[in-house]
């Protein structure tokens, strides 16, 4: 039997973060679990440092400290900032997309004018960087639709809404009130779909794809 080696760094510390260390902590491969920052629960089967999941000059520097072997990184906001590109420049294995792949999810206009360019079939939309111009966009609308603000919101900037007023307010919180920061500097009006809605995703290495079962 070999002996276990590897010493892991998972960034996070969130429920997704908890499910994946307590799946490691399963692994006779791995002698050290790490996270950063962690929480209550990952604490009982991992060392926990308190870091920030977006400080990335510390989590490189904890990994190398740390002589990790590898790193997860599952956080969106991590990722859209390039942590995995700053652990490969230093040679440190890590599991996530690079900030350039991350920007699927980071932005949702990106992703929407790739599909677009691509022939993916996705919702039809209009894009917007003013409140201004987005209001007198809403005049043309049919209801419901979709209103989401470009950037990362954690999981709260897309916003269905049902009548004109909804849409006014979605706006002006998002663009004018800069509920989400940033993340509100363009905003997509969307076509609202119905039917069921499922997650599909996959690995990815470059050159090998692997599917996950669909979930709800």
């Amino acid at each position: 039997m070999s002996q276990a080696k590897d010493i892991v760094l998972i960034v996070g510390g969130g429920g997704r973060e908890h499910a994946v260390i307590k799946a490691l902590a399963q692994s006779n491969e791995i002698a050290e679990l790490h996270a950063a920052p962690g929480n209550g629960g990952i604490s009982e089967l991992a060392v926990c440092h308190p870091i920030s999941a977006t400080d990335i000059a510390a989590q490189v520097d904890l990994a190398q400290s740390l002589g990790c072997d590898f790193v997860v990184v599952t956080p969106d906001d991590p990722l859209a900032l390039g942590l995995v590109d700053s652990l490969a420049e230093k040679g440190i294995k890590s599991f996530g997309p690079s900030a350039a792949a991350a920007r699927l999810e980071s932005s949702k206009v990106f992703a929407k004018e790739l599909m677009n360019k691509l022939s993916i079939p996705t919702a039809a939309a209009a894009i917007f960087q003013d409140a201004e111009t987005a209001l007198a966009g809403l005049e043309q609308c049919t209801f419901p639709l979709v209103i989401k603000a470009e950037g990362l919101a954690q999981g709260k900037g897309v916003i269905i809404c049902q009548n004109k007023e909804s849409a006014l307010r979605a706006i002006n919180d998002i663009m004018r009130v800069r509920k989400f920061g940033d993340a509100g500097d363009r905003i997509l009006i969307e076509e609202f779909l119905t039917g069921p809605e499922v997650t599909a995703m996959c690995f990815c290495d470059g050159k090998h794809i692997l599917a996950l079962p669909s979930s709800r």
